[in-house]
């Protein structure tokens, strides 16, 4: 009973938005505070996968059906947008945009372009070159190399929760606080390692999510204190890094806005959240590759939304909840009741 699949649905828009610039060719060199705010869809997401990936484990320590659950709400909807995307999406946008037939523009560069990413880790975000005559060519979906990172965040929980070191209530705050160290080494220190970088950013966000799912029941939750928050995530945009501040306040405004959200419209029963973040770029290069990058920030990004949601909608009904039935079941276990017959 709780607003989180909206919240997630927001965010996942916020990316589409923030996406919108540099997909119509409005970069500029902003300031840390705006290079911030395009930082915060993701980050939500990181958050709030804490917090419940972290509860769903300690509900549920079952090494088996943790990682059967993760995989199958990650990689069935992941490898079809892969396919949709090489054999769909981009030959028939090239297809149109240069006049050429279907045929002509599928290669073994479309096969390669699912198998070489298939592992979430992404290799190739063009295929074949294209998207070409774009403001931002080469990329067909620049979303999907974070979840790689999100994935390696489920099987960090998992590698503690088997070396049983949730036992020790310390556990959470130490991870918090080493990638909270990470991040000072890497955004204010001399470390400028890829894997350092991307695992103390991805890292304190989802630890952040944790660390308030094992205090939950100690943290008040209430409009001022929302408010507090988000004004400390504001004032840490000016840092090079907002997280160094500002993690811990935004993990708490995106899960206390959550739970304090009450009306039933906004306690959505289907999130339809990972679809509109995975097909959400692809959408806009398809706009973009027809020149509608010309429209502008605010009108290019209501269309991607617009044309987004029903893609994330057919994902979520056709697909992304019927994987998640394939999750293996807890036993019931039943009541033996013992008679003890006295003669």
């Amino acid at each position: 009973m709780n607003a989180l699949n909206f919240i997630r649905l927001m965010l996942a828009v916020s990316v589409i938005v923030w996406h919108s610039f540099p997909l119509t060719g409005n970069t500029v060199d902003w300031p840390p505070a705006h290079q911030a705010l395009s930082l915060l869809g993701v980050d939500g997401f990181f958050a709030i996968s804490g917090f419940l990936i972290y509860g769903s484990w300690k509900r549920n320590p079952s090494w088996w059906r943790y990682l059967a659950a993760r995989a199958l709400r990650i990689f069935p909807a992941f490898w079809v947008c892969l396919i949709l995307t090489a054999f769909v999406i981009a030959p028939i946008t090239t297809a149109l945009v240069t006049g050429r037939t279907y045929l002509d523009v599928i290669s073994l560069d479309n096969l390669r372009y699912v198998l070489q990413n298939a592992a979430l880790r992404i290799f190739d975000h063009s295929i074949g070159g294209t998207p070409l005559n774009v403001p931002y060519p080469g990329y067909w979906n620049g979303s999907l190399w974070t979840l790689f990172w999100e994935f390696l965040c489920y099987l960090g929980v998992l590698a503690a929760g088997l070396l049983a070191l949730y036992r020790f209530r310390a556990t959470v705050p130490i991870i918090f606080g080493l990638t909270f160290i990470g991040l000072l080494a890497t955004a204010y220190g001399p470390v400028e390692n890829y894997w350092a970088v991307q695992g103390s950013r991805f890292g304190i966000m989802f630890a952040a999510g944790m660390l308030i799912e094992q205090y939950a029941h100690r943290i008040p939750v209430s409009w001022p204190l929302l408010g507090a928050a988000a004004a400390v995530t504001a004032a840490s945009m000016v840092l090079p890094d907002y997280r160094a501040i500002g993690a811990l306040p935004w993990a708490y405004l995106m899960l206390g806005l959550g739970a304090m959200l009450k009306h039933p419209r906004l306690r959505f029963e289907n999130d339809i959240s990972y679809g509109v973040y995975i097909y959400g770029m692809p959408v806009q290069q398809v706009l973009a590759s027809f020149g509608l990058a010309a429209l502008g920030v605010p009108l290019f990004s209501v269309l991607s939304i617009l044309l987004t949601l029903p893609l994330a909608a057919a994902s979520w009904f056709l697909l992304e909840r019927h994987a998640m039935k394939l999750r293996p079941k807890r036993r019931a276990q039943r009541n033996v009741q013992t008679e003890v017959v006295a003669g």
